[in-house]
């Protein structure tokens, strides 16, 4: 088996460029989505409902993506095609998304926001699974944790423009950041699902056209196969029966760290609304300006999570992933406690730091861990099944969520900020189970 060769900095940025744009449109919808719901008539006891078309679209498109992109050769690629068709799907939802009233002869506009929702989370799906898979793909064990952390600076460069773009709007070009008569969804918003689209479709166009992905003798050769035996890929019994086990011990890890953003990206409104101005009415023009603030300090954790992926690789090579990994969303956890307990706009950015630093590890650091264990064959899908370790937790969420937070909280979405807290700090400790494998092949406790 002959060793990939090394990639240029640029070559391995080219690989995950278009994970910028869909960032932008995925950091638009985790800070926008509750706001636009409870703008159409949703009300806080059933946000995380709604929440749930997120993972239930994960859960089932990605392993069907991974599954298929592992079995497509394509004079394009295998991964490009499916990143291209995500993408278009993607622009096309981030449009049609701020237009929900426009169509109210068709359905209530809050069911077809709904549904849009869905879609987008489907295309969403289609577009980032072969990204992660693309890594794996072309880079050596030497460079995937470079290539990862590179991936998740991207990513979290990404989240800023999102997070903050209708902030933006309203504080530089004095765009409406309220609902009117006319418009319940603000303009503000409308204008930056309109702008992520654009810049979603351009980069994943980058991406596509700067991308040469190995052809299928080439990838045999580096991955120690005959080029009959990739035309004719393994048995899907076989791959499944021989799922790596640290696919199983960073599950847990997974569970509690996905839980805990969920309960972030759903209930950070309602609760900074409270916190801040003492309000719930949704229509308010303060609980507007809290959704606009939970943009700002998205972006603000998205940029420290940035600047952290770029010193993974480093940090990674003295003290180890598991350590690093553990680090971060212990930082993530106490993120939490203080975003929960701190009542003044500009002190909220502390807490900040603490989320972006476990962003950023959640971002790259199982995935540099898994990777070492999969076999080329299954990449794909097995990256699509590790997906399962995404979705589950954010599944079980949705449906406690609204229970949880009407009947142990009796309404009040800042206990449930404190339960992400709990659940960061559940993922730190769970570190502690994962085997890993060392680039000598041993496993490492």
């Amino acid at each position: 088996m002959n060793k990939k060769p090394d990639l240029s900095f640029w070559q391995i940025w080219n690989l995950s460029f278009g994970f910028l744009g869909v960032q932008i449109g995925y950091a638009l919808q985790n800070a926008n989505t509750s706001r636009i719901l409870q703008s159409l008539g949703a009300d806080i006891h059933q946000l995380s409902y709604f929440w749930l078309a997120a993972p239930v679209a994960g859960l089932i498109v990605q392993p069907i993506v991974g599954l298929f992109s592992d079995r497509t050769w394509t004079r394009m690629g295998r991964r490009v095609p499916f990143i291209m068709g995500g993408a278009i799907l993607s622009t096309f939802c981030l449009f049609l998304m701020p237009m929900s009233e426009v169509f109210v002869a068709i359905m209530a506009p809050l069911l077809f926001a709904a549904v849009i929702f869905l879609f987008m989370d489907v295309s969403f799906n289609v577009t980032m699974q072969p990204f992660r898979a693309l890594v794996s793909d072309m880079l050596n064990e030497k460079q995937q944790t470079k290539g990862y952390s590179i991936q998740s600076f991207l990513i979290n460069c990404g989240a800023v423009v999102g997070s903050i773009l209708p902030f933006v709007l309203v504080t530089v070009f004095g765009i409406s950041n309220v609902s009117t008569a006319e418009s319940k969804i603000p303009a503000s918003v409308s204008y930056s699902y309109y702008i992520g689209g654009g810049i979603l479709l351009l980069t994943v166009l980058w991406t596509a056209f700067r991308t040469k992905e190995y052809p299928p003798a080439e990838f045999a050769l580096y991955n120690g196969e005959k080029p009959e035996e990739v035309k004719e890929k393994a048995k899907l019994g076989h791959l499944l029966k021989n799922v790596p086990k640290v696919m199983w011990q960073l599950g847990l890890v997974q569970f509690f760290s996905w839980a805990a953003l969920f309960l972030m990206w759903t209930y950070s409104t309602p609760a900074l609304a409270a916190n801040l101005f003492g309000t719930t009415d949704t229509m308010s023009a303060e609980y507007s300006t809290a959704g606009d603030w939970v943009g700002v300090l998205f972006a603000v954790y998205a940029v420290f999570a940035g600047l952290f992926s770029i010193v993974i690789p480093r940090l990674a090579r003295k003290m180890g992933n598991k350590r690093i990994y553990a680090i971060s969303l212990l930082l993530g956890a106490l993120g939490f406690i203080g975003m929960a307990l701190i009542r003044d706009k500009w002190l909220l950015v502390v807490p900040m730091i603490g989320i972006g630093v476990a962003w950023g590890g959640i971002l790259a650091m199982p995935y540099s861990i898994l990777a070492r264990s999969m076999d080329a064959e299954g990449t794909g899908l097995y990256m699509g099944l590790f997906n399962f370790t995404i979705t589950i937790p954010q599944i079980v969420m949705g449906l406690a969520g609204g229970v949880v937070v009407r009947y142990l909280f009796h309404g009040n979405a800042v206990m449930m900020i404190v339960a992400a807290g709990v659940m960061m700090l559940l993922g730190a400790l769970s570190v502690g189970i994962v085997k890993e494998k060392t680039d000598n092949n041993n496993v490492k406790g």
